[in-house]
């Protein structure tokens, strides 16, 4: 990740984020980077590593949890999801379970389970 979010900056985004999705609109693509990329940080700062990479297309990506490190090619554990997604798991909306069971989340790899680091606290 290039440049770090700035703690109120972020917050301020994941609210103005809820604040649309809340009145049915549809957040500011800006906005929604920032809240994408914000929750992200954190999850680099809660679990650093490189053995999990997380990607939320077209925002942002990054590489998590402790363990083997992966230089080349397709890391062998990679977590996908859509921003709505990403932002309601990292904000505890949802869970990891209820994501996965419903299909809104392509996991492969023995190490792709965030559930022990979810919710996080932004």
């Amino acid at each position: 990740m290039a440049r770090k979010i700035d703690v109120s900056e972020g917050r301020s985004a994941l609210d103005a984020v809820r604040v649309s999705r809340a009145d049915a609109a549809k957040p500011a693509r800006t906005e929604l980077a920032t809240a994408v990329r914000y929750l992200l940080q954190l999850l680099d700062e809660k679990a650093p590593g490189n053995s999990v990479e997380v990607r939320v297309p077209p925002f942002g990506a990054v590489q998590v949890v402790q363990g083997p490190r992966h230089t080349r090619g397709t890391p062998p554990n990679v977590i996908e999801m859509d921003a709505a997604t990403w932002i309601d798991l990292a904000t505890g909306v949802e869970t990891w379970v209820e994501v996965v069971a419903a299909g809104r989340v392509q996991a492969s790899g023995t190490r792709a389970d965030l559930s022990d680091l979810m919710p996080l606290r932004p």
